[in-house]
């Protein structure tokens, strides 16, 4: 055993010449993944089947043509492209010649890709055909801003037997490299070179996108490791897992499960457009095990049609939802169905996923509510996450074990991200005080498990008292006729603030009478939350959302604002 002090054991490490140390990274997943199984399918879209040995040298041959274009240590190669068989192969063709992906949200618009390809000096852009003019109209924003100081990044157009090829013909006469044409530039055999030190960063993501300028979150190869491993073991995934793409790849790198499946040797099943129909049809057609997706995805499965329903399911799937808090009547009519399902919490800064409700089999024996209450928590750390807490933002002291003190949530760990990029002053606030700092407010239970109450910028202080939009939330989406809702701050003569529910109503309700449905809905919630907590106003209509399911509150906030106050009572 070695003992003494850490110069030493260095000391030590740097005697074996490598024999006995080696840069983390998980880009070691997919050499196995070809040795172990190489026959076995590795990615499957719609017609398209490649094994583990196909994606192994299709990956090499990215990172050796991009290579050959000088490509690599320093250089960010951009993709902007839906759950197809590429993206998944970039997170690991791009690291191996060295380089950053980054993966872009297809909901966005050219101005904001505009600034996202600036800000990350994007080099190379991959896109899908059906999105080449989303990447053209950016690439033109960016050349109107830079006038002659503007140097067109390498356009890679990424072919779909399942589309249209029409975009593609048109992408490829703008003088667009086919993707399968760049991929035989490169060779299968390419002698890629692991990172030497694991600080290094594999991936640049930002912010969901929600303000006008989102921040670009990077992350290391180390991270990224024990991450996509963490995402194994908290979720108990087997070896050989077939899983569901619902969750998009450019969301967090897919949670790490790119780079998890290589590591299971698992199966990718891609999924272009998410529809409960198509979730059920893979699930009964394509022997899926697994997928990710945020509450809004949970919440169409329940919904489905009947004709859009397979039940029941041929064998029980696994389910993880993040990205939102889950209301505890969505959890439990999921496992109803026979899906089983995970609950966790994270951040695109803490690789997504960073902690989890870990179940305790003492809770079988709880009343279905009991046992919904106690799953919707976010729960403890991750396996590869040290450090988590509650704390006081002003004093860092940790709050108190009583489910209701409310502090801020806070991390630390080789889970948390190298730092924003090109942006120091976020950095300073994030990690503050050596933790980095959430922005959700929470509380700690008993037991240790915590539970997110609000967005500091969420929550509601009506009289002086604060109102946790989560609450009134979970409240409003029992009433039987609400799909979907969400909970903003409203002004209000009388109390400065109240709640404000905007409501999504199920296909079948009767919502003729708005005026009388709202009137419901409040009732309803009168019954089960504080009186100062029931919503004064409740607005109807379908509600916005990021690409990854979130709610887009402040567009909520901003609709409760043209709304005006709510009139003080005259009676």
């Amino acid at each position: 055993m070695l003992t003494g002090n850490p110069s030493h054991a260095r000391r030590v490490r740097a005697c074996g010449g490598g024999a006995n140390y080696t840069a983390l990274t998980p880009l070691w997943f997919l050499e196995r993944a070809a040795l172990a199984h190489p026959a076995r399918a590795s990615v499957v879209h719609g017609p398209v089947r490649y094994t583990w040995a196909d994606t192994y040298r299709r990956c090499r041959r990215l990172a050796s043509a991009l290579a050959r274009r000088s490509v690599g240590h320093g250089s960010t190669v951009a993709v902007i492209a839906p759950n197809i068989p590429a993206v998944y192969e970039a997170h690991f063709g791009v690291p191996m010649a060295g380089a950053v992906v980054n993966c872009v949200n297809i909901r966005l618009n050219a101005p904001t890709v505009a600034f996202l390809l600036e800000h990350s000096s994007a080099e190379v852009v991959m896109v899908d055909q059906e999105f080449f003019s989303l990447a053209e109209d950016s690439l033109r924003i960016i050349a109107e801003q830079k006038k002659g100081a503007f140097k067109q990044p390498l356009l890679i157009v990424i072919g779909d037997q399942t589309c249209d090829p029409v975009s593609l013909k048109s992408a490829l006469s703008k003088g667009a490299i086919e993707y399968e044409e760049f991929l035989e530039t490169g060779d299968p055999e390419f002698a890629w070179k692991p990172p030497q030190d694991e600080w290094k960063s594999i991936a640049l993501g930002y912010t969901s996108g929600t303000t006008s300028n989102p921040k670009g979150v990077v992350l290391h190869h180390r991270g990224a490791y024990l991450m996509s491993l963490s995402g194994a073991l908290v979720w108990g995934m087997n070896e050989g897992a077939v899983y569901l793409w619902t969750l998009p790849m450019f969301h967090c790198n897919g949670w790490c499960y790119t780079w998890t499946l290589a590591a299971l040797c698992g199966t990718s099943i891609c999924l272009r457009q998410v529809t409960a129909k198509a979730i059920f049809s893979a699930i009964a057609n394509q022997g899926v095990t697994h997928f990710c997706g945020a509450p809004v995805v949970l919440n169409t499965i329940v919904n489905a049609p009947p004709a859009d329903a397979i039940l029941p399911l041929p064998r029980v799937v696994n389910v993880m939802t993040a990205g939102a808090a889950p209301p505890p009547s969505v959890l439990a009519s999921m496992s109803k169905l026979g899906f089983r399902i995970t609950h966790t919490y994270g951040l695109s800064e803490t690789y997504g996923p960073s902690t989890v409700c870990a179940w305790k089999p003492e809770w079988d024996e709880l009343p279905d509510d009991e046992r919904a209450r106690l799953h919707a928590r976010q729960g403890i750390r991750y396996v590869g996450l040290e450090g988590l807490d509650v704390v006081d933002p002003k004093t860092m002291a940790p709050v108190p074990a009583d489910g209701s003190t409310l502090g801020e949530i806070v991390m630390r760990g080789n889970g948390v991200m190298k730092g924003y990029l090109k942006n120091p002053r976020a950095n300073a606030e994030a990690f503050e005080n050596g933790w980095f700092h959430s922005g959700d407010l929470g509380v700690k239970h008993t037991d240790g498990y915590i539970e997110v109450k609000d967005r500091a910028k969420d929550i509601i202080i009506s009289g002086g008292e604060n109102i946790s939009s989560l609450e009134v939330e979970k409240a409003v989406y029992q009433h039987p006729a609400v799909l979907e809702a969400s909970v903003v701050a409203r002004a209000d003569e009388q109390w400065g603030e109240s709640p404000c529910a905007f409501v999504t109503p199920k296909d079948g309700a009767d919502s003729s009478d708005e005026a009388a449905l709202a009137g419901d809905i409040m009732r309803f919630c009168r019954e089960r939350l504080p009186g100062y907590w029931v919503p004064k106003s409740v607005v109807f209509g379908p509600l916005p959302k990021t690409a990854t399911g979130k709610i887009k509150k402040h567009e909520l906030r901003a609709k409760a604002k043209e709304l005006g106050p709510v009139r003080k009572s005259r009676m």
